[in-house]
């Protein structure tokens, strides 16, 4: 580990000289060349883990390398992107996946062109082929998660439409990356395997935004297709989910009230479970955010924020009632991932609080609280797989006190991150069947990032 982590270190800030040193002849040409790249190393502990299966106490040691180009010239973008994102210190009770793990990865590899202002003065629009990440609208469906060693990809097409009027809207039709490998040995061996996309795993739709109101509010559309098929090695439960979202937001500003608001529901049908001739339901499932704040007029910029998410889980009937929250970021609203990934968009109803503060532009930090409640007491609490059929115990999983501290050591350049998450536990997480143990959560990461 220690001399991986010496020989990608070497390796990035020679390419950061390289990249510094010949800055001025790349961009002598006709076109525009630059290069940019990230090494993040992060060190994860948890005790008292809250998942099902998994180790009570564990660390993971990771290394996330990032290395891209762009070449520029004019109306026709070339993007290409690699990432290399590695664990160590795992073993076979870890939670460790390929949100961990996806070694030498050309994530992204696309063409993008301006068309100018087809819509008359004022306007513009852009196509973009080939792969890339996303994130779409509140990112909450569709996001590239900064936070995860890994990131999520699609292999496909994208067009943006922007008016005069302020109204922007985008469209995609893509097939989502499946990260490899997805076997455990291979993941804790670190093993590189191209990612791949099938015509089996489909994601289409688009968002509309346009100004609605008071100052600085919009008015948000989003439809989202998802069409998944097995494939004669991969079994999956058939997923034909349509998420339907609207919502209504202010975003923050130096100072004032900000606001958003939104909700969705997802039809469509899945299988009961991955054999072939298992029965399918049809789908109905909700899901709903609401979030307001506050920033004063203080040189700390200080923020407060109110929040509830309302996430359906699954009931006894005819239809699936689990909320799909298909490639949605977690920590900017929740919780982390990594070895703690206990809390997401799944059968969860959660009231809760957040301050911010941004002292300068070098350190930010935030503290919040959330506490956890099930949306249906007979399905699996969130994402910790830890269930009670029979809904006896309870609907109250705990207290989250979560909280983030950024500095930039250099500025620009390399930044130290801090996150700790304590979760106390209720009365669900105690007495469910399968839940791992009955002791507190304590979640710590350190992360030191270097970038070019």
């Amino acid at each position: 580990m220690i001399t991986h982590l010496l020989s990608v270190g070497m390796a990035f800030l020679v390419l950061a000289d390289v990249a510094a040193a010949q800055a001025p002849a790349l961009q002598a040409g006709t076109g525009d060349l630059k290069l940019s790249g990230s090494f993040r190393v992060r060190y994860g502990a948890i005790d008292g883990q809250p998942r099902a299966g998994f180790n009570t106490s564990d660390e993971m040691v990771s290394f996330r390398t990032r290395l891209a180009a762009a070449y520029d010239a004019g109306p026709i973008t070339l993007f290409g992107e690699l990432f290399d994102s590695r664990a160590y210190g795992a073993d076979r009770g870890t939670p460790i996946s390929t949100g961990e793990v996806n070694t030498l990865e050309p994530v992204q590899a696309y063409i993008s062109a301006k068309l100018g202002s087809p819509f008359g003065t004022g306007s513009a629009a852009a196509v973009q082929a080939g792969r890339f990440t996303l994130n779409l609208g509140s990112r909450r469906f569709v996001a590239a998660d900064d936070y995860r060693d890994t990131t999520s990809g699609y292999t496909g097409l994208k067009a943006d439409i922007s008016l005069k009027n302020g109204v922007n809207a985008s469209a995609i039709y893509v097939l989502p990356q499946i990260r490899q490998p997805d076997d455990l040995d291979a993941l804790l061996d670190n093993d590189a395997q191209i990612d791949r996309e099938t015509a089996a795993l489909q994601l289409r739709g688009a968002v509309v935004t346009a100004p609605a109101g008071l100052e600085r509010a919009a008015l948000q559309a989003s439809f989202l297709n998802l069409l998944e098929a097995d494939e004669a090695d991969l079994p999956t439960r058939n997923r034909h989910l349509n998420t339907w979202a609207l919502r209504y937001f202010r975003d923050p500003a130096a100072r004032g009230y900000d606001f958003d608001v939104e909700a969705a529901i997802q039809t469509g049908s899945i299988r009961t479970s991955l054999a072939p001739a298992a029965a399918t339901q049809d789908v109905w499932a909700r899901y709903l955010h609401l979030e307001t704040g506050y920033r004063w007029d203080l040189p700390a910029k200080l923020r407060l924020a109110l929040e509830y998410d309302y996430v359906s889980g699954d009931r006894a009937g005819g239809s699936f009632n689990r909320f799909d929250t298909l490639f949605g970021m977690r920590r900017a609203e929740l919780a982390p991932s990594g070895l703690y990934a206990a809390v997401g968009r799944a059968n969860i109803s959660t009231p809760g609080f957040r301050v911010e503060i941004e002292p300068s532009p070098r350190w930010d930090a935030f503290v919040g609280y959330r506490a956890l409640y099930l949306a249906s007491d007979t399905d699996a609490f969130s994402t910790t797989g830890v269930r009670d059929a029979t809904g006896r115990s309870g609907d109250f999983a705990g207290h989250q006190f979560d909280s983030r501290v950024r500095y930039w050591l250099v500025p620009q350049k390399l930044r130290l991150e801090g996150n700790f998450v304590y979760l106390a536990k209720g009365e669900f997480l105690k007495r469910a069947p399968n839940a791992p143990d009955d002791a507190d959560t304590k979640y710590l990461t350190i992360d030191l990032t270097a970038s070019f």
